[in-house]
C-alpha cells in the first residue's frame, strides 16, 4: 500500500513538473512576442531598428528596383519580419498586433557576369521600419497611424528617424497597397499557405 502511495506522488509530481514547464513555454513565448515590438518601440512610442533583427527574424521577402536607364537594378530591398509573424499570418491572412517589419534599403551595383547582368547589393542607404499597432497605443505620435508605426531610418543613425509624419513621408509609397492592411504581401512568397 505505502508503494503505491508513493508510485501515485511519483506520478502526479511528474504531472505537476510537465505542467510548470509547459506554463514556462507560453509565458517565453508571449514574453518572446513582447520583447521583438519592445526592441523597436520604446514607451513614447518612438521608433528604432532593432538590434538583433539580422540574426532573428526571418527573410520575408526582396524587391529588385528597376534603374531609371539601362540594365539592372539601382536599389535592392530586403524585407525581415519578426519571429512568428510569418506563420501567424498563414492562419488567418493578419499580421498580428506588434509584428515588426524591416526593410533593409540598398544602393545596387550592376556589372556583367558569366550567368548575364547582374546587380547586387553595394551600400545601405538605410532602414524602412513598420510595427503593427490595431489598438492605437501612440495616438499623439505622428508616426503612429491606420494600424502601424512607420519610420525611415538612415544608415548612419539606426536609433533617430528622419521620419516627422507617416501621412506625408511613408504612407503614400504604401497606397496601392492599402487593402492589404498597407503591406505589398503579393511580393512575399514566405506569406503564401
Amino acid at each position: 500500500m505505502r508503494a503505491i502511495r508513493v508510485f501515485s506522488l511519483g506520478i502526479s509530481g511528474i504531472g505537476v513538473i510537465i505542467a510548470i514547464a509547459a506554463l514556462s513555454s507560453m509565458q517565453a513565448t508571449a514574453i518572446g512576442g513582447a520583447s521583438q515590438t519592445e526592441a523597436a518601440v520604446d514607451a513614447a512610442g518612438n521608433l528604432h531598428v532593432p538590434r538583433d533583427y539580422q540574426t532573428t527574424y526571418q527573410q520575408l521577402g526582396s524587391w529588385a528596383i528597376a534603374a531609371d536607364e539601362g540594365r539592372g537594378a539601382k536599389q535592392l530591398h530586403v524585407v525581415l519580419a519578426s519571429p512568428g509573424s510569418i506563420e501567424a499570418y498563414r492562419k488567418d491572412g493578419r499580421f498580428p498586433d506588434g509584428t515588426v517589419l524591416v526593410k533593409e534599403v540598398f544602393e545596387a551595383a550592376t556589372k556583367e557576369m558569366t550567368t548575364g547582368t547582374v546587380s547586387h547589393a553595394e551600400r545601405l542607404k538605410g532602414w524602412f521600419v513598420m510595427v503593427k499597432d490595431s489598438a492605437g497605443r501612440y495616438p499623439g505620435n505622428a508616426l503612429w497611424g491606420d494600424g502601424w508605426g512607420w519610420s525611415w531610418f538612415d544608415a548612419a543613425n539606426p536609433t533617430k528617424t528622419t521620419s516627422t509624419d507617416y501621412r506625408a513621408n511613408c504612407k503614400s509609397c504604401h497606397v496601392p497597397a492599402q487593402a492589404t492592411d498597407w503591406i505589398y504581401v503579393d511580393g512575399y512568397p514566405a506569406l503564401k499557405r
